[in-house]
């Protein structure tokens, strides 16, 4: 039988300082799921459920990426049909990894979502990977273990980073910088030799064990749901 994985996606749909549209990213969806679909069940949820938002920005950044236009027109019930994530709650032993789409979605709802922090405390204390890419990572900051440590003390990671957030031009509006986030609560952030490069990190929880797999940016999409099929024995 495949490895099942939870895939999550934002609910959330706007910038909160100046109402401009954003949600989760395209590629970040798309080149996982290219990797992931033929050998692995997946199952899509989000904290409302029913239709996540697709960030429109990510459609026409990646209008030239073949991957991410096919994905975009032939698996909208992918996004359009999401589980809600509290239904998934009971339901950790069923699944092998949880993997978080990137976005800056995330940076307002999956952040702080008490359900998604209960089910990734979950997954790591089961020791199944937990995974996430570029804005993605901001779900593991606010995580624990079960005594209370943050989650990614003392684990090597990477996310999307300050000066990518900078050439963006979206640091003024975000609600905190991830780069600095993940360093606050005891991570090792890393990131590649030039913005926008693959950066791939596959740690492990101290604590617990199990694999933390975090990717940089739109570019390690990929990268990051061949770590995940490594991680599953694939």
């Amino acid at each position: 039988m495949a490895p099942k994985v939870l895939v999550v996606l934002t609910s959330h749909d706007h910038h909160n300082a100046n109402g401009n549209p954003t949600g989760w990213f395209l590629p970040e969806f798309a080149h996982p799921w290219d990797v992931l679909h033929s050998k692995t069940e997946l199952v899509i949820a989000s904290p409302a459920g029913g239709k996540a938002p697709l960030d429109p920005g990510s459609i026409e950044m990646f209008k030239e990426d073949a991957v991410s236009q096919k994905f975009l027109k032939e698996q909208e019930s992918l996004w359009t049909n999401t589980v809600k994530l509290s239904d998934v709650v009971s339901r950790v032993s069923e699944f092998d990894a949880i993997f978080y789409v990137g976005g800056h979605g995330p940076m307002y709802d999956l952040y702080s979502d008490k359900t998604s922090l209960s089910l990734i405390q979950a997954f790591a204390v089961a020791k199944k990977p937990v995974a996430a890419v570029c804005h993605g990572p901001a779900v593991f900051v606010n995580a624990t273990t079960p005594s209370g440590t943050a989650l990614l003390k003392g684990a090597e990671v990477t996310g999307f980073s300050n000066l990518e957030e900078d050439q963006v031009q979206l640091s003024s509006i975000m609600p905190f910088m991830l780069e600095d986030e993940l360093k606050r609560v005891g991570a090792t952030y890393v990131k590649a030799e030039q913005p926008w490069g693959e950066k791939v990190v596959v740690s492990q929880v101290a604590e617990l064990g199990g694999a933390v797999i975090t990717g940089q940016n739109p570019a390690s999409a990929g990268g990051v749901g061949k770590a995940i099929l490594t991680a599953l024995g694939l």
